[in-house]
């Protein structure tokens, strides 16, 4: 079963600064697809990265929240969501 996960980042105005890239490397599991959300961004919200991944292939869909820490990276706050549908 395929897992996309969609990174939710609160706490910036700043998206072009943060380096998400090193951060999710830090992640717990890994996995196949990952989409990246910002908070303030009105673009590109939770619902399109939930259906782009699912429009991958994607079985099992998890929301991650990430806050923006004070060296422009982020940082995993421990809630998660399970998407299903």
């Amino acid at each position: 079963m395929k897992t996309g996960v969609i990174v939710y980042v609160t706490g910036s105005d700043l998206m072009n600064d943060i380096d998400t890239k090193d951060a999710l490397k830090e992640m717990d599991y890994k996995p196949d697809r990952v989409e990246v959300v910002f908070g303030n961004s009105n673009a590109f919200d939770v619902m399109d990265a939930w259906w782009r991944l699912i429009a991958k292939g994607m079985a099992r869909v998890v929301c991650i929240f990430a806050e923006v820490s004070e060296s422009s990276g982020l940082k995993f706050t421990g809630r998660q969501l399970r998407l299903c549908g």
